[in-house]
C-alpha cells in the first residue's frame, strides 16, 4: 500500500515537471523522447551519488535552450551533443571548489552582479525567436498563417498568465502545461493541427539516438553556459531544504548534489537531451503536499523513462503547432530575463557604482547584441561569452565605494 502511495505521489511529481521538461527538447528541436529518458536517468544518477537523500527531481534546463538552438545551427547535432556532455564537467568544477575551499569560494567568483546580467541573457538572447514562433515563423518560411498564429499565441499566452496569476495553488505549479493544452485544444478547432502523424506512430517505439562527435569548439561555447545553471543548483538545494527542514549543504553536502548533476548532465548530452537541472515546481509540489520522501522522486524518474518508449505520445507532442509553442515563450523567456533582474534587486546590487555598471551593462550589450570573439577556428558567443566577459571583469575592476557621478 506504501509503495502505490509512492508511485501515484511520483507520478504527480513527473505531471507538475512535464510542461517544463518537453517544452525544451521542442524549442531546441532535440527529440522529447531523449528528453524524458535523460531525466529519468539523470535523476536515479543522482539519488545514487547522493544515496537517495535529497528529493529533488532533475528536468530539461532552460539556460540550455539558446546554447543549443545556436549550436545546432553552427556545428550540427552530433557536435552540440559533445558540448553538452563537456558541459556536465563545469559542475565537477564547482563541486571540487566547494570541496576544497567551502561555498564562500564560488560566491566570491561568482556573485549577483555576475550571475544576474547572465540569466537576464539567457532569457533576451531568444527573445527574437519567441516572436517569430508567435507569428508562425519557421526560419524565414511562413508556416501558419499570420492571423490564426496571432490568435493561437496570444490564446496560449493569455491563459498561461490567468493560470499564474489566478489560478489554485496547484494550477500555478503547471501553468505551462495547462497554457499548452488549451492552445492545442484552439488549433484542433480551427484545423491547424495535422493528426497523422498521431495516427501513424507505433505504441512502442525506441527513440533514435545520435551519436556524439568531437568537437572542442562546441565544447568551449558550451562550459561557461553551465555556469547560471551550476548556481541555480545550489540555489534549488538550499530550497529544498528550506522546505524540508534539513541542511542538504552538510548531509549529503553539496559537493555531493553537484557531481550528482553534473553526471546527468553529461548522460543527458550523450544520449541526445537536453542538460538536465533542478526544478524550482517540484520543489514548490513538495511544500504544498508535504510529502519530501525522496522514494517519490525515484518513481518519478522510472515513468519519465517509461514515457520514453511511448511512440504515440510523441508524435502528439511533435503536432504541437508553432504559435502555441510561441505563445508559452514570450512568457517564459521574459521570466528567465526577469530571474536575472531578481538577482540583482535581491542582493541589492549597486547600480550607481561603475565597476557593476560596467559590469552589467557589457554582458547586456554583448549577449543580446550577439557579439562574437574568434580566435583562430574557435569563436566564442552568447551566453558562454558573457559568463567569461563577467568574471572576468569583477575579477580585475577594484571594488571602490565611489558611485556612478564621479564619472561625469
Amino acid at each position: 500500500m506504501q509503495q502505490l502511495k509512492s508511485a501515484i505521489a511520483g507520478a504527480q511529481i513527473l505531471f507538475v515537471a512535464f510542461g517544463a521538461m518537453v517544452l525544451v527538447p521542442l524549442l531546441t528541436g532535440l527529440n522529447p523522447a531523449l528528453a524524458l529518458l535523460g531525466a529519468g536517468c539523470g535523476t536515479l544518477l543522482f539519488q545514487l551519488l547522493t544515496r537517495r537523500k535529497v528529493p529533488i527531481f532533475l528536468g530539461s534546463s532552460f539556460a540550455f535552450i539558446a546554447p543549443i538552438i545556436y549550436a545546432i545551427q553552427e556545428w550540427g547535432l552530433p557536435s552540440t551533443m559533445f558540448g553538452l556532455f563537456a558541459a556536465g564537467f563545469m559542475y565537477f568544477v564547482f563541486a571540487a571548489i566547494i570541496k576544497w575551499r567551502g561555498l564562500e569560494a564560488v560566491h566570491k567568483l561568482l556573485p549577483p552582479v555576475v550571475i544576474g546580467p547572465v540569466i537576464m541573457v539567457i532569457g533576451l538572447s531568444v527573445a527574437g525567436a519567441a516572436s517569430q514562433m508567435a507569428m508562425g515563423f519557421s526560419g524565414d518560411k511562413q508556416v501558419i498563417e499570420y492571423g490564426s498564429s496571432l490568435i493561437l499565441a496570444g490564446f496560449s499566452f493569455a491563459v498561461t498568465v490567468i493560470v499564474s496569476v489566478f489560478g489554485s495553488k496547484m494550477m500555478k505549479l503547471i501553468p505551462i502545461l495547462i497554457g499548452v493544452a488549451s492552445g492545442y485544444l484552439l488549433a484542433l478547432a480551427m484545423g491547424l493541427v495535422d493528426l497523422s502523424g498521431i495516427i501513424n506512430a507505433p505504441w512502442f517505439a525506441v527513440p533514435h539516438f545520435e551519436t556524439p562527435q568531437v568537437n572542442w569548439q562546441a565544447a568551449l561555447f558550451m562550459l561557461p553556459v553551465a555556469i547560471a545553471p551550476a548556481i541555480e543548483h545550489i540555489g534549488g538545494v538550499m530550497a529544498i531544504g528550506n522546505v524540508t527542514g534539513k541542511d542538504y549543504a552538510k548531509d549529503p553536502g553539496l559537493d555531493k548534489t553537484l557531481a550528482g548533476d553534473g553526471l546527468g548532465v553529461c548522460v543527458a548530452g550523450l544520449i541526445g537531451g537536453p542538460p538536465v537541472t533542478t526544478y524550482g515546481e517540484v520543489t514548490g509540489a513538495v511544500m504544498i503536499t508535504k510529502n519530501s520522501n525522496p522514494v517519490i522522486m525515484t518513481w518519478a524518474a522510472v515513468f519519465a523513462i517509461c514515457m520514453a518508449f511511448f511512440g504515440k505520445f510523441n508524435a502528439f507532442l511533435a503536432s504541437i503547432p508553432l504559435p502555441v509553442m510561441g505563445g508559452i515563450m514570450i512568457l517564459l523567456f521574459g521570466t528567465i530575463a526577469s530571474l536575472g533582474l531578481k538577482t540583482l534587486i535581491d542582493a541589492k546590487v549597486d547600480l550607481m557604482k561603475p565597476r557593476n555598471l560596467v559590469i552589467v551593462s557589457s554582458v547586456l550589450t554583448t549577449g543580446v547584441g550577439g557579439m562574437i570573439i574568434k580566435v583562430g577556428t574557435l569563436s566564442f558567443a552568447g551566453v558562454g561569452l558573457c559568463a567569461v566577459l563577467a568574471i572576468a571583469l569583477n575579477m580585475l575592476l577594484p571594488d571602490s565605494e565611489d558611485s556612478v557621478e564621479s564619472i561625469h
